[in-house]
């Protein structure tokens, strides 16, 4: 436990908003630290609100516009008397100018420094740095002014290709080319989507491995060469490059191989001079050759996973590290027990190719275990809008072994219930069922490979209504209106004749 009285950092601003923001709320608060919640009008009440000790409000022309208006954040800062600012995951967590503007208003940035933002947020110049320090990287070739003769180099590698934009991510400005009369067109769209969505047109291509694994590496630095990592994390199942369910440690990973990919991430983020929290992306072939992919840097979605087999708190250790406190724990030091499994929980349609849902939440049970974790920002009756990414929540489970975490993950998934909002909930179930999933068979195609067995069963009727009642059944307001008896009967008692 943090000892207040002589910590430097005594009020945290959380740039952030929804389960991100509540994440962080606890641990400022388990700490013994003040915290200050931000939140555009759309939100006045949310529980990121009500979980922090201070609110701003932010003004913007759209409720995202108010989440990255720079200036003022740090006026609310300023304003609140807060020393720091996390800033959580998306909206400006990468972004250099607001780290560089943050560490100018005389706050600290609990994160890393802006120069090892910009460097290792440009796809390019993170990929050079990985090579020039030994890091395997994919054959590749850079863009140029000479469309011609990128074309060329390109088709030089053989194909299939990745075409992919140097500031992007999330799966913008990417795509995959087999054949060489389809680069050109497909480098000019991934070059339109990546100016449309970061504003810089740069794309490269690299080598596209088929059906590898997506292997990440959670380290910690604190900015003068000391870096740990915290072992390895798997997020192959995804869709569209977006992730859906993560797990630690990777499923089935040779040990020799778990170990060379974290000592490369490792060896990375010591390169860099890393400081706080950062991942370390690769993908895996089949045939175990791996690749840089990426660097994130700041807090990943899924890091609670690493949480539950190490037993560390993240965002108090980027808190400590940000108050240069240092690492939590030396290298020998970070333990690993058990398995576990994130799975996100977002309002969207599987059967309507993914698109986003909305609604009133009109029911919420939360499953509970001390095996789990539910993070989210959640309430009944709350409306869920298109304002915001449609990430509602995470469930977040730990087992003795992969089956049990498996197992442990479908029981939860059952008990949780999102009422009045379409959810993939369902899908989650399906995918964790499949046997190539229980098996470890796992690459970034997954869920194209199975898409036949991931579709949904039709029920008969009589199935649909016994589901129904049984959804009915329980939901306290039904049962009030059916099964309580009415106050003035009550009052009379029993009937006689």
């Amino acid at each position: 436990m943090t000892t207040v009285k002589d910590f430097p950092i005594r009020k945290i601003l959380v740039a952030n908003r929804g389960e991100i923001a509540c994440r962080v709320i606890r641990s400022v608060r388990a700490m013994g630290l003040t915290s200050v919640a931000v939140c555009h009008g759309v939100e006045a009440g949310a529980r990121h609100v009500r979980e922090a000790d201070q609110m701003v409000e932010l003004t913007g022309e759209t409720p995202v516009a108010a989440h990255l208006d720079v200036a003022q954040i740090i006026e609310a800062a300023r304003d609140t008397g807060a020393d720091a600012i996390h800033p959580g995951y998306g909206f400006l967590s990468e972004n250099a100018d607001f780290a560089r503007a943050v560490e100018q208003a005389g706050l600290t940035f609990i994160g890393p420094s802006a120069d090892t933002i910009a460097l290792m947020g440009d796809k390019i110049s993170s990929r050079n740095f990985a090579e020039t320090h030994g890091v395997p990287v994919a054959p590749s070739v850079l863009p140029t002014d000479d469309l011609d003769a990128f074309l060329e180099e390109a088709s030089g590698i053989g194909f299939p290709l990745l075409i992919k934009a140097s500031a992007g991510g999330g799966g913008k400005g990417m795509s995959i080319v087999r054949a060489p009369e389809d680069l050109q067109e497909a480098a000019r769209i991934a070059a339109s989507e990546a100016e449309r969505y970061f504003g810089d047109g740069r794309v490269y291509a690299e080598l596209y491995v088929e059906d590898p694994r997506h292997i990440e590496v959670q380290v910690l630095g604190d900015g003068k060469g000391n870096v740990i990592h915290l072992h390895e994390r798997e997020c192959s199942v995804q869709r569209r490059f977006q992730k859906i369910i993560e797990e630690a440690p990777a499923a089935d990973l040779p040990e020799g191989l778990a170990q060379e990919i974290c000592a490369a991430g490792t060896r990375l983020a010591q390169a860099a001079d890393y400081r706080n929290a950062g991942t370390v992306e690769f993908i895996v072939g089949k045939d175990g050759r791996f690749f840089f992919l990426e660097m994130n840097t700041r807090l990943q979605v899924e890091h609670p996973v690493t949480e539950m087999i190490t037993g560390l708190d993240l965002v108090q250790a980027q808190i400590e590290i940000a108050a240069g406190r240092g690492l939590p724990v030396s290298q020998a030091g970070v333990g690993r027990h058990g398995h576990s499994i994130e799975c996100r929980i977002c309002a969207e349609n599987p059967e309507r190719d993914f698109m986003p849902e909305t609604g009133l939440i009109r029911f919420l049970n939360i499953p509970e275990a001390p095996w789990l974790r539910f993070e989210h920002a959640l309430d009944a009756q709350r409306r869920v809008t298109s304002d915001f990414d449609p990430m509602l929540a995470k469930l977040v489970v730990h087992g003795g072994t992969r089956e049990e975490a498996i197992d442990r993950s479908l029981a939860a998934l059952g008990d949780l219930a999102i009422l009045g909002v379409t959810t993939n909930t369902d899908y989650l179930q399906r995918i964790l069922e499949t046997p190539a999933f229980r098996a470890g068979e796992l690459h970034t195609g997954f869920l194209s490979q199975h898409a036949e067995a991931l579709k949904p069963r039709s029920l008969g009727q009589l199935e649909q209504d016994r589901l129904l009642i049984a959804a009915a059944l329980g939901f306290r307001e039904f049962r009030q209106l059916a099964f309580d008896v009415p106050e003035l009967h009550a009052a009379i008692g029993p009937w006689r004749n």
